[in-house]
């Protein structure tokens, strides 16, 4: 079986904001087989600039797209493919975009894999410590206290056990980042688990002093609170022993990044599969988080596709319960793909079908689709 073609395929809602909701738009990859197996994957990036590298012509023998790096290429050799893509795209690449545009292709390759042996993507990665997750909620703050309270109480009636708040207006002030968590804790009463991601938006010495606020509203973890370079303030907060877990890696596309994060005390590693070259480094990252007793988690803030290729990347790794699950309503995030991937009594199962077990809505890929 040999790659015969890539696809990389914008889809963009028509009313595209600033709010941090990356579900607005997103880069499709198709690649094809001579065998008429047809693999797909994600990217969260810059759709355009993913796009662009993906099929950027060659400049020369290490600058060159990546779908030029697979072509004619056998599709089961998945760690050789990722090197020729990190090999051809070293000139311009090694980390961000170039990165996460691998992890597209990479995710449809596991896709072909899984369709050609009949098998789902998870028993190929190994097996499955577990098939079902606590799915949270994953959502942003409201413009208001009172617009997240209702939110979190729409949220709690919805049978979620657990539900994260995050951006949004956070960090504007002292007063309002407490009384937005207040709201949400309020609207979520005491049985239901409550994440915050503060977006980023604190230096240190702020991140220290809100943790110790937010002890009374009982954080399962505080998520994000400082800017993913700031690697000593990363240390300071951890070493300050906040009364909940210290959870960042979204940002992140690297394996060695991963690892200083975890020496500098983080509790939670969020791994993205459309950000870190795909499946393969996904697995690496968490098994490396497991071996330091760390708890690993997803990030999943786009389609169905992110949803399949990550349940699948938790189920292969034995430090983790729960799933991020975005819940906002645009046709991209709800209706990409053909499965739903329902939350039942506040979880959300791997499937069982060969490869990622999805199928597109291929009327939605037209629709939404940019010229």
């Amino acid at each position: 079986m040999k790659i015969t073609q890539v696809e990389a395929i914008h889809l963009r809602l028509p009313d595209v904001n600033e709010r941090c909701d990356g579900s607005q738009e997103t880069l499709v990859v198709k690649v094809h087989t001579d065998a008429g197996i047809v693999g797909v994957g994600e990217v969260d990036s810059s759709a355009h600039v993913a796009k662009a590298i993906i099929e950027a012509p060659v400049s020369h023998q290490i600058c060159r797209g990546l779908a030029l790096c697979v072509i004619g290429q056998d599709p089961f050799e998945i760690d050789r493919l990722i090197h020729r893509m990190y090999e051809g795209s070293i000139f311009f690449g090694r980390q961000g975009a170039a990165i996460q545009a691998i992890s597209g292709i990479e995710i449809a390759l596991w896709d072909i894999l899984g369709k050609a042996v009949g098998q789902p993507v998870y028993k190929l990665l190994g097996g499955a410590f577990r098939k079902q997750f606590v799915a949270y909620a994953s959502y942003l703050f409201g413009d208001t206290p009172e617009a997240t309270e209702q939110s979190a109480v729409r949220l709690r009636d919805q049978g979620f056990r657990a539900v994260k708040f995050g951006w949004g207006p956070m960090g504007q002030s002292e007063a309002l980042d407490l009384a937005l968590v207040r709201a949400a804790r309020r609207g979520l009463g005491d049985a239901v688990e409550l994440m915050v991601d503060a977006g980023i938006c604190w230096d240190a010495a702020t991140a220290i002093r809100r943790a110790r606020q937010f002890a009374e509203f009982n954080l399962t973890w505080l998520e994000e609170p400082l800017h993913p370079d700031d690697w000593d303030g990363y240390r300071r907060l951890c070493d300050s022993h906040p009364p909940m877990r210290i959870a960042a890696g979204e940002e992140l596309c690297d394996v060695g990044e991963f690892d200083r994060l975890m020496d500098c005390g983080l509790d939670v590693v969020q791994v993205d599969v459309t950000r870190v070259s795909g499946l393969s480094r996904s697995k690496q990252i968490g098994w490396n988080s497991a071996k330091r007793r760390r708890l690993c988690v997803n990030h999943s803030y786009k389609t169905g596709i992110n949803i399949a290729a990550s349940l699948h990347f938790l189920a292969a790794i034995p430090n983790t319960h729960y799933f991020e699950y975005c819940v906002e309503q645009g046709a991209l995030r709800q209706q990409l793909t053909r499965q739903r991937f329902p939350v039942t009594d506040g979880f959300i199962s791997v499937p069982e079908e060969p490869g990622l077990g999805i199928e597109l809505d291929e009327a939605i890929v037209e629709r939404y689709r940019v010229a």
